[in-house]
């Protein structure tokens, strides 16, 4: 039965309520109004294997459709991260090996159930099943779409104007995004603000199949640890959906205060508690961010380790121990490039910015007697420990 004019209203105003932009205007109120599910597409590339906050923006999103009684179809592109999205890109993205692609995509259907409901209200697919196609297809596909459309992109045509490379491939990648709307039959289609021109796109190729053009979504994007740029793996900004809760716990609240409302929002739902500190304020958001992908257990003991390594100034007690050979001199880039996976030039770097502690005090020193260092705390940043020993 379909839902009555106020009813669709109602529904499509909670819907979209925290979106940058829903279009067309009153479009999704009268989809809603049809009384079907709604079948409501988001495409991810597999171009990194974690699944990060930020992607959860979206994925709460898709999460409200599906307990709205709408289905979720979750596009993994396997075939378009071979292309390469270049979204807000001023360089042609590296294209990644078939190999990688497979292995990330692998982790994003587990990490994405974090977020949405894994019944059969979500539907999973593929696009190489549409997108390896005949040349003869593809020729049909691409006649749809003219250069200038294309061009029309931000992204390219600032790196047009300034001669800078567009390769043919990164100029077919919004239109085979947009073939995936025509395949999966999509009546809205999800993404970040910086995929406005792919989702229209999607809408414009759907209309050349005769197909019923796609509602766009929109979202904010989320800014990253550093509280300037949107979050990416890339540029090492994020926390993962999977990272350990004491990590998770302690990258929360390194976010400057400026951030906490949008993150309280895009995040929560809510806006952070009023006549609260900055400080305790950034400890809820991490307790309730912990407690949402690990437990509330979980969270509880992520915000007591930390009180004791940074409060209390006290080790934890499970970390590993290492046994130095107490005649030797230890070089410290070395032992922290062993031990913690760092280069040598960033131990040196680490340590000449006392970021590196012995018992909680900075040390400045590259080569150090193990007669010194056994039996004490070797300390690395906020969260990484190891306990020297003598053999």
């Amino acid at each position: 039965m379909a839902e009555t004019a106020p009813d669709a209203a109602r529904t499509a105003a909670h819907l979209a309520r925290n979106a940058v932009a829903c279009l067309p205007s009153g479009a999704l109120e009268r989809r809603l109004a049809d009384g079907r599910p709604l079948r409501v597409k988001l495409g991810l590339d597999p171009t990194a294997a974690d699944v990060h906050l930020g992607h959860t923006v979206v994925l709460q999103k898709l999460r409200e459709f599906q307990d709205a009684g709408h289905t979720v179809v979750l596009i993994i592109g396997d075939y378009t991260a071979r292309v390469g999205d270049p979204s807000g890109r001023s360089a042609t993205r590296p294209v990644l090996s078939g190999e990688e692609i497979d292995a990330n995509a692998r982790t994003y259907v587990e990490q994405a159930g974090h977020v949405l409901r894994t019944d059969e209200r979500l539907e999973i697919r593929h696009n190489s099943e549409w997108l390896d196609m005949a040349m003869e297809d593809l020729f049909g596909l691409v006649r749809h779409v003219t250069v200038a459309q294309l061009l029309e992109r931000d992204d390219f045509a600032t790196r047009f104007a300034a001669h800078q490379p567009i390769s043919l491939l990164e100029l077919l990648y919004p239109v085979l995004q947009g073939y995936d709307s025509v395949a999966v039959e999509a009546d809205v289609e999800l993404g970040g603000t910086d995929q406005t021109f792919n989702l229209l796109m999607g809408r414009a190729i759907q209309s050349a199949y005769g197909k019923p053009a796609q509602v766009v979504l929109t979202m904010p994007l989320l800014v990253g640890t550093d509280g300037v740029e949107k979050m990416s793996k890339s540029l090492g900004n994020h926390i993962g959906v999977t990272e350990p809760a004491a990590e998770m716990y302690g990258k929360t609240l390194s976010i400057p205060d400026a951030v906490l409302p949008s993150w309280y929002d895009l995040l929560l739902g809510q806006q952070p508690p009023e006549g609260v500190p900055p400080r305790d304020a950034k400890r809820a958001l991490a307790r309730a961010l912990v407690a949402r992908y690990h437990g509330e257990a979980a969270a509880q003991e992520a915000e007591a380790a930390f009180d004791r390594i940074h409060i209390a100034r006290q080790a934890p007690d499970d970390i590993p121990t290492l046994v130095l050979e107490t005649s030797a001199v230890i070089h410290l880039p070395e032992l922290l490039g062993d031990n913690f996976g760092m280069s040598r030039s960033e131990a040196r770097r680490t340590i000449g910015q006392g970021g590196v502690r012995l018992d909680g005090v900075p040390v400045a020193e590259l080569d150090v007697p193990a007669t010194d260092l056994a039996g004490r705390v070797l300390q690395v940043g906020k969260r990484r420990f190891l306990r020297l020993a003598a053999a």
